[in-house]
């Protein structure tokens, strides 16, 4: 009987999920059903295995990322991803509209969330996807945070447009609208092609399978 009634409450969670997302009824049950086999059943979906997910199914590494992109997804913060949040996060993570993506990749790079991605955010997001290049700098007698300083001034002098030197949503928003390869510019955190493509069609054929055996508790 609880096995029935969990089904019927997937369904009917699917069917409301399917209207405000930018998946299918079915899409959204069979993320429900992934959702469930993560948490064992639960409706709480820690950091750790959201990581995991990152990593296994769409390649990202980067530590720093990875927990932007989990605060990014936690709407409520309180260090959860709730059914809902799990569902309307990868929507815009795979699917979003230019406008969706922006706001989400604005969120990700807003470490303080307070509306702006300031000099500092700027430095301390390039400065770590760019690790190797920087440690390339080392074994030279140049300073590899001047660099990383100079290209922040660059950035600021593009996409600064009401010159307060910071970015708010506006100036990021009108950036990426001139110039799409900005949307990434401090590092990436939306999934490549490939592994977008292969998951949206996995999805959709109802191959999908996260290996939820290396995910931490």
């Amino acid at each position: 009987m609880a096995g029935i009634m969990g089904r019927k409450l997937q369904a009917k969670l699917a069917d409301a999920m399917s209207k405000r997302s930018h998946f299918s009824r079915e899409e959204v049950d069979r993320l429900l059903t992934m959702y469930s086999a993560l948490t064992a059943g639960g409706t709480r979906l820690d950091r750790n295995k959201f990581r995991d997910v990152l990593h296994n199914t769409f390649d990202m590494t980067d530590d720093i990322l990875m927990d932007r992109v989990f605060r990014a997804f936690d709407k409520d913060m309180d260090s959860f991803l709730s059914q809902e949040e799990w569902v309307l996060g990868l929507s815009v993570f795979l699917k979003g509209t230019l406008e969706e993506r922006v706001a989400y990749c604005f969120d990700v790079y807003d470490m303080n969330s307070d509306g702006y991605i300031s000099r500092e955010e700027m430095f301390q997001m390039l400065k770590n996807s760019m690790v190797k290049v920087l440690n390339d700098l080392q074994t030279t007698e140049e300073d590899p945070d001047e660099g990383i300083k100079d290209i922040v001034e660059l950035v600021l002098k593009k996409m600064d447009h009401d010159h307060d030197n910071r970015l708010s949503m506006d100036d990021f928003m009108k950036s990426v609208k001139e110039e799409d390869l900005l949307l990434e510019a401090f590092g990436p955190c939306l999934p490549d092609t490939k592994y977008r493509e292969k998951f949206l069609a996995d999805l959709e054929s109802g191959n999908v399978d996260i290996d939820v055996s290396q995910a931490k508790s």
